[in-house]
């Protein structure tokens, strides 16, 4: 598997090697020791997670400022566009965000760290996402930032509006954010 870090330093992007033939193909999607290696710590995944969104819509930026969560996201079906934002005050890269294209076909993975705000944009006609989290969902400690923030500037694919939940069409501006230190 290859892993690459993207230009928040701490997220990383994992491409794995794949077998294939007219019968299919085959790929190691995990592998504990060489996930540790790429990031370089400890990580103990709790919780794995499956959402199916359609065309347009767009979920995020969320995250938890209690019970930080820690994610490895990928697509089964369909493509996204995929940002991560640095929330980390002492961080180097905070305020900047990453975001790289994940699908069925690509099979790419992408490790969005503790102390991030991670979103999604479905570009197929729909999207299987799965993610693996090192902490547990805490609705109560659950943040979210507006997709749209003039302050993050997030270069978002297309020229649509996307379709937005009700709690995400609500996200507050970064400028206001609870934040890590």
């Amino acid at each position: 598997m290859k892993a690459t870090r993207l230009a928040l330093p701490d997220v990383v992007l994992f491409e794995p090697r794949v077998f294939g033939d007219e019968r299919g193909f085959f790929f190691e999607s995990f592998n504990h020791r060489q996930f540790e290696e790429a990031v370089g710590r400890s990580v103990n995944f709790v919780q794995d997670n499956h959402s199916r969104s359609s065309k347009g819509v767009l979920r995020g930026l969320h995250y938890q400022i209690v019970q930080p969560q820690g994610k490895l996201v990928r697509v089964v079906s369909g493509e996204v566009y995929d940002i991560a934002v640095d929330l980390r005050r002492s961080s180097p890269t905070f305020g900047q965000w990453a975001g790289e294209y994940l699908s069925a076909e690509n099979k790419r993975q992408l490790w969005v760290p503790e102390g991030f705000a991670h979103g999604f944009l479905v570009l197929s006609d729909h999207a299987e996402f799965l993610y693996k989290t090192t902490d547990y969902y805490a609705p109560g400690h659950e943040r979210c930032i507006v997709w749209n923030d003039p302050d993050l500037a997030i270069t978002w694919p297309g020229s649509e509006a996307p379709i937005l939940s009700e709690k995400d069409a609500r996200g507050g501006r970064f400028e206001s954010a609870e934040v890590y230190d």
